[in-house]
């Protein structure tokens, strides 16, 4: 069985998230914006032994730490889409425009693409390319647990902005509409921001995409 722990890390308050196998106890950490030290120290509560990075994209909040995480610890880090490769290459300016630590720059040892899967342990996650926020943004799947790992493609009762560079507001509703609702009204998820909900509820009231 896959399980998972969200943990709110930086001022952004972005959810990082640990998910692992029951059986090996291995886990990946899903972006890992910062505060390494408490991610760490969660792991540890949890009795889980870290075994890779996963990206949903590159923006600062979410991928801030993971340079250094990845050399802590020789993970290798697993995505985003190669689109956000300006992201990674801006990293340190990002750093230095929201005030957060210097970001080491890193190169991601697998991109992924639509439809690749990732493991960790016995447990297989699914991987959907979703642009819009980002254009090289994926999420990921555990159809096991019915959960997925959005990042900043949706929230509970908005979407991901779209203002950024490279942002495309048509192509973040496209999506959401065609690849994350398929997942089914029962999927929770898990954004990169604030409450989880489930595609269901948010396909009928959210004011972005309802009725979509």
């Amino acid at each position: 069985m896959l399980h998972y722990h969200t943990i709110p890390v930086t001022a952004f308050q972005q959810n990082c998230s640990l998910v692992w196998c029951d059986q090996t106890l291995e886990a990946a950490v899903i972006d890992p914006g910062g505060d390494l030290d408490h991610i760490l120290a969660q792991a540890q509560h949890l009795g889980v032994t870290l075994k890779a990075i996963w990206l949903t994209h590159a923006h600062i909040d979410h991928a801030g730490g993971t340079g250094e995480l990845a050399r802590r610890l020789d993970l290798p880090i697993v995505g985003p889409q190669e689109g956000d490769q300006f992201w990674i290459d801006g990293l340190p300016q990002q750093s230095t425009m929201f005030g957060f630590p210097p970001a080491l720059p890193f190169t991601p040892t697998r991109w992924l693409q639509d439809g690749d899967t990732v493991t960790i342990g016995q447990e297989t996650v699914h991987v959907r390319h979703c642009p819009g926020h980002t254009p090289g943004h994926v999420v990921f799947h555990a159809p096991q647990i019915q959960r997925c790992f959005v990042g900043d493609v949706l929230f509970a009762g908005s979407i991901g902005r779209t203002d950024f560079p490279q942002g495309n507001h048509m192509q973040l509703i496209d999506s959401i509409t065609q690849r994350l609702w398929p997942m089914g009204d029962e999927t929770v998820f898990i954004p990169g921001h604030g409450p989880e909900s489930t595609f269901g509820r948010e396909r009928r009231s959210n004011p972005y995409v309802g009725g979509t």
